[in-house]
């Protein structure tokens, strides 16, 4: 079935599309498990994950890219679905940068309806990491839109120690 894209209207409100689109998964029981890990810093991954979303959309309706609003919505929220806390020191979570996009992708197949184009999105999203390249417009999005993301909750994780240190 081939994508069926459009353009984001410009007065779309992304916390509206990500209800319409993603409801369900937002009442999944494991986003509580999200909301118990921490992601980079001191942000959680359900917050990671919401504001990947987020930003994907606002990136797609203010660039007037047109997109499969669904695919990219539901992907970006599951792209870090791997449900552990990859901080907590075990042999596997060494290679996490690595390996996480395929356990998000099996975890969100096994409790969501997800098509063959969101299952891409969540596999690709940490190109160059994982050897795929994105090959989709929403794909690329959330692969670019999730480093920038975590780069900038990253270095907020860094200014506040930092802070913490010199007042203390």
């Amino acid at each position: 079935m081939p994508v069926k894209r459009e353009l984001i209207p410009s007065d779309a409100v992304p916390s509206e599309l990500i209800l319409q689109h993603c409801s369900d998964i937002l009442m999944h029981p494991n986003m509580q498990v999200e909301a118990s890990c921490k992601q980079h810093g001191t942000t959680s991954v359900l917050a990671h994950s919401a504001a990947v979303t987020a930003a994907a959309l606002i990136v797609a309706r203010d660039l007037r890219i047109p997109v499969d609003v669904r695919a990219l919505a539901r992907a970006a929220l599951l792209h870090d679905y791997f449900l552990y806390d990859w901080h907590v020191g075990s042999p596997e979570n060494k290679l996490h940068a690595f390996t996480h996009p395929y356990r998000a992708a099996r975890n969100a197949m096994r409790d969501h309806a997800l098509t063959k184009h969101e299952r891409f999105i969540v596999r690709t999203h940490m190109f160059p990491m994982v050897p795929v390249p994105p090959t989709s417009r929403e794909a690329w999005i959330v692969c670019l839109v999730d480093k920038a993301i975590a780069t900038h909750e990253t270095l907020k994780g860094f200014a506040r120690r930092d802070a913490r240190r010199h007042t203390s």
